[in-house]
């Protein structure tokens, strides 16, 4: 499972999502900064911030 905080990328914004897949936390991540916080133009940069703070974590039982 795959975890992403939007908090560790912009202060105070308690979204989050979590998927078994990368590329679908990365999709949840960027249309929540289009849609949240008004980022209109999405860089490699912020693609690459992003990805690098998608966690590991295990699964609820």
């Amino acid at each position: 499972m795959k975890e992403f905080h939007c908090g560790s990328l912009v202060p105070g914004c308690d979204w989050h999502t979590r998927n078994e897949q990368e590329a679908e936390v990365m999709r949840r991540a960027v249309d929540h900064m289009r849609q949240a916080h008004g980022e209109t133009v999405i860089r490699e940069t912020m693609i690459d911030a992003i990805r690098s703070r998608i966690e590991k974590v295990r699964a609820a039982a």
